[in-house]
């Protein structure tokens, strides 16, 4: 095997392990999501709320024409709200045929990382991280859990419990 071939295919292997996040904030926690699951990242949305719709679901978002439901990330997770007057951030997903947006502090940028860096969760992340990661990064400066985008847009298991 000549060097060129050995580069390409470790090259190849790389690539196979390695896959794209867009990292975002909720709460101050980075946090990541496959990328190829995102289909939009929208700023300044207007959502309308719905009545009696479960406290997670913050409302509709209307996407160039296509209603999609939005989900408040930190009520989501467990977490407390964001300061009133906060400008969320819409990470558009699909799910099941559906449009959901998930409603993050920031969008950040997408990282490629390497899938077998990715650790098990601490037990200390507490009980809404735990339920909607898949695991955690160590990244230099940070610690980036990764959610679980169809576990978070699993609604029912919340309204069941």
């Amino acid at each position: 095997m000549t060097a060129e071939t050995r580069r390409a295919a470790d090259d190849e292997t790389r690539e196979r392990r390695e896959q794209g996040f867009l990292t975002l904030t909720v709460a101050g926690q980075l946090c990541g999501v496959p990328v190829l699951a995102v289909r939009d990242v929208i700023a300044d949305s207007v959502v309308t709320r719905i009545p009696l719709a479960p406290p997670e679901i913050a409302g509709n978002i209307n996407l160039r024409g296509r209603i999609v439901t939005a989900v408040d990330l930190r009520r989501r997770l467990s977490l407390a709200a964001a300061p009133s007057g906060s400008k969320l951030v819409a990470v558009v997903a699909e799910e099941a045929g559906g449009g959901y947006a998930l409603l993050v502090d920031q969008a950040l940028e997408v990282l490629s990382l390497d899938l077998n860096d990715i650790e098990t969760p601490p037990p200390t992340l507490g009980a809404g991280w735990l339920e909607f990661s898949t695991g955690i990064f160590r990244l230099p400066s940070r610690l980036m859990v990764v959610l679980d985008i169809g576990r978070l847009l699993y609604l029912e298991s919340k309204a069941a419990a």
